[in-house]
């Protein structure tokens, strides 16, 4: 009789025991329930710095009078820039840069017009984009007193930097989060479910690029936020 009762004691403990474990097990599951979401922010800023470089090349046969003509055209350079507006701070000359192509053994370097070619470099650092833009459509006037400018190959792009990002940062962090909600939560809505609290997060490297080739000194700043949140019923 005693194992009787021991038996049926056994089996109610059993038989509990396993619903409590199959509500266990069926909310571990509704935990594993999830919906990972991207939310974007965007925006167009200006440049708050430019980095202009202006090099010219010269010829001659005279060394001593190359020096002379790369000086004569640096101060032009110099003074043109300061009536424009730029302050002596603002501008940098480097040290010329020489060949001589009969030393460095050029090919016909007997029948070559100019023994000498030199180049020199000017840059101006200023937080004025507007001013440098506008004397770069300026600078043709340099051009006809006989300054012989070099393109602006991929070294000597003019750089516009934008470097105020951390004042930014944090309006742009929220409006992604606020995004990725949106997301989440018509999700949640369309599959008839709740959206819960956040499990797992990830913010996003910000980029900073070019509006478009035409216009650098616009940055377009954007950064993605991904975010995964639990769902229940």
């Amino acid at each position: 009789m005693n194992a009787l009762f021991l038996g049926i004691f056994i089996c109610i403990g059993l038989i509990a025991l396993g619903y409590q474990l199959s509500k266990g097990l069926v909310h571990i599951k509704s935990l594993d329930r999830t919906v990972t979401v991207k939310g974007l922010s965007e925006r167009e800023v200006p440049a708050d710095i430019a980095i202009w470089p202006i090099t010219f090349h010269e010829a001659g046969n005279d060394l001593n009078q190359l020096f002379s003509n790369i000086q004569q055209k640096n101060a032009l350079i110099v003074a043109f820039l300061k009536n424009n507006g730029f302050k002596t701070e603002e501008i940098s000359v480097a040290p010329p840069g020489i060949l001589d192509k009969q030393a460095e053994g050029f090919s016909g370097s007997e029948n070559i017009k100019f023994r000498y070619s030199g180049n020199s470099t000017l840059t101006v650092y200023s937080k004025n984009v507007d001013n440098v833009r506008q004397a770069m459509d300026k600078l043709v006037e340099l051009g006809k007193q006989g300054i012989a400018f070099a393109r602006q190959g991929y070294q000597m792009q003019t750089e516009f930097i934008f470097t105020k990002l951390n004042e930014i940062k944090p309006e742009m962090v929220e409006e992604a989060t606020k995004n990725a909600r949106e997301v989440a939560e018509k999700f949640a809505r369309d599959s008839n479910s709740k959206l819960g609290k956040i499990k797992k997060a990830r913010q996003g490297q910000f980029s900073i690029n070019n509006r478009d080739k035409n216009t650098p000194y616009i940055k377009n700043v954007r950064v993605v936020s991904t975010i995964e949140y639990y769902l229940s019923d």
